[in-house]
């Protein structure tokens, strides 16, 4: 694992910084982890200890797991420095790269954007990890805004490998395909989105997440029943299958007529498709079947795509034993 030219700089040592400490780390760069808090000596090697500790215990469960090798954990766990940003003020002015990690609190973000936009360079490459602000917003902390966006990353953030690189109006093209480049080397999934409320996957999950406790509220289901059935009737198929690539395979306009049954039905106008289901029903490009949808499909390439996926879908069942070998006889 090859050290990197520049440290990362993240700001925060609570959950979320701590976990892409260990996400860079472990693919070899070098980390400096600052705490944002005022505090005084003892509690500062407190919160030290507890930060190492839990860096460590990461890093112990992927070893347990066989996926870094034991011997290398003490070295990992070494790239990694935590820093109180009172003791040394001037901190920011050797970073190039800078991942905010603070509380969801627009007043201790902009104290920290202030702080760390006084002492770094202007063409610091600089980034929230926020799950609430819109980019936009937080921009109006930053001078130079062309080198700021937000990257929000999903717990726990040294395994999940999506990261949400959602780009500011001013956010420039360089810094994006940057912030994607340097993730993408570490091995994580970047996918770009713009500045919306609750990027792509809180977007979608609080919605089916809603969806499920409400089936629990309505009698429909118990909570056990409803969490089977989403692991492995749900997960499973999205597991292979994105949102919008399972409307092609199955039809927009299967999605299109279960909508409106359930609208009716539940008399809920949550349940009503979008403009773009409609104008896809209207248009006659509802997917697979008619060879174009969210996505095109080329005649040759159908019977292929069809066997990947469905190969794919036998494998997870298989590894997650799921799937039954098939029996002689039936007594």
């Amino acid at each position: 694992m090859k050290s990197a030219k520049d440290p990362i700089f993240i700001a925060g040592a609570g959950r979320m910084g701590r976990g892409i400490a260990v996400a860079f780390a472990y693919q070899g760069h070098q980390v400096r982890l600052i705490d944002i808090k005022k505090r005084n000596r003892e509690e500062f090697e407190e919160l030290t200890s507890a930060v190492m500790a839990e860096i460590n215990n990461h890093l112990q469960i992927l070893s347990v797991s066989d996926v870094v090798p034991k011997e290398m954990v003490p070295y990992i766990t070494q790239r990694i420095k935590v820093y109180s940003m009172d003791e040394q003020p001037g901190i920011w002015n050797k970073a190039n790269i800078i991942f905010e990690a603070v509380p969801e609190v627009a007043a201790i973000k902009k104290e920290v954007f202030s702080r760390i936009c006084a002492a770094a360079s202007k063409d610091a490459l600089i980034a929230s990890t926020t799950s609430s602000f819109l980019v936009n917003e937080l921009a109006e902390f930053v001078t130079h805004k062309e080198r700021f966006l937000n990257t929000h990353w999903l717990n726990p953030a040294y395994l999940i490998p999506l990261v949400e690189v959602s780009h500011g109006s001013e956010t420039s093209e360089e810094k994006l395909d940057q912030m994607v480049q340097l993730l993408e080397i570490i091995g994580k999934v970047p996918v770009k989105c713009g500045p919306s409320p609750g990027f792509i996957v809180p977007r979608i999950q609080a919605l089916a997440m809603n969806e499920a406790a409400r089936l629990v509220e309505e009698g429909v289901a118990s909570a056990e029943d409803i969490d089977k059935a989403s692991r492995i009737g749900f997960g499973l198929r999205f597991a292979v299958l994105g949102l919008l690539e399972f409307i092609d395979w199955g039809g927009a306009d299967t999605l299109f007529h279960a909508s409106h049954y359930l609208k009716q039905s539940l008399n809920s106008d949550r349940f009503s498709p979008p403009a773009i289901v409609i104008e896809k029903m209207k248009s006659g490009n509802i997917g697979l079947k008619t060879k174009t949808g969210f996505y095109h499909f080329d005649d040759t390439m159908v019977d292929d795509y069809q066997l990947e996926t469905l190969k794919k879908f036998i494998d997870l069942l298989k590894h997650l034993g799921l799937i039954s070998a098939p029996k002689e006889h039936v007594l």
